[in-house]
């Protein structure tokens, strides 16, 4: 007898007279309720993120009135959203984009009820290392995009398509309970939540 059969054999001697799990019920969350803007703002908000209700016209005006240098912006993204400082990302190098003060993107969707914007690698989101070495990212919402609760998010999403969600600025309390922010992506996450 291995190890491992000797292992298995004891696990299943202790779970012999286990109680037989109930089943979970999938009722609790139904997906289809309407979404609030005001929801997912008070959440973005409380995530430290900094929203901007903007018109389409005036992303890339908000944006270069916000940030001073150049602006990663994924090939897709439309030209007239792009600030004067834009830089295309056709590939560029890692140092390049870290070198970057910003990036400007667009989002799949937005969960309201946790403050969530998921990108999926749409040519106007571009590659996920642009909206993880810039320090700032520039995130552009339309409220159309904005769903109530997980469940509805993920209905629209492809799982075969590469997602990044996120939930405010990069931040991480893993060292000492601290809470330090940029970590593991960008400190400073702006939504420029569009008035359509």
């Amino acid at each position: 007898m291995s190890s491992k059969d000797l292992i298995l054999g004891r696990v299943r001697a202790a779970l012999r007279d286990a109680p037989v799990a109930p089943p979970v019920p999938r009722e609790y969350r139904p997906a289809g309720r309407p979404a609030s803007l005001d929801v997912l703002v008070d959440r973005l908000l409380d995530y430290k993120a900094e929203v901007h209700r903007v018109r389409q016209d005036e992303i890339a005006t908000t944006v270069a009135g916000l940030v001073d240098g150049a602006v990663i912006v994924p090939p897709g993204l439309p030209r007239a959203w792009r600030p004067a400082a834009a830089v295309p990302d056709d590939g560029l190098a890692p140092d390049r984009i870290a070198a970057a003060a910003a990036v400007l993107t667009a989002a799949a969707v937005a969960v309201a009820e946790t403050g969530t914007i998921v990108l999926d690698a749409a040519p106007d989101q571009g590659r996920r290392i642009i909206t993880l070495l810039p320090d700032v990212h520039f995130c552009v919402l339309r409220p159309a995009q904005v769903v109530a609760a997980v469940p509805d998010a993920v209905a629209r999403l492809d799982p075969r398509r590469p997602l990044t969600w996120i939930s405010g600025p990069s931040a991480t309390s893993d060292i000492e309970l601290n809470r330090v922010e940029g970590v593991h992506g960008p400190r400073h996450l702006h939504v420029l939540l569009l008035d359509e």
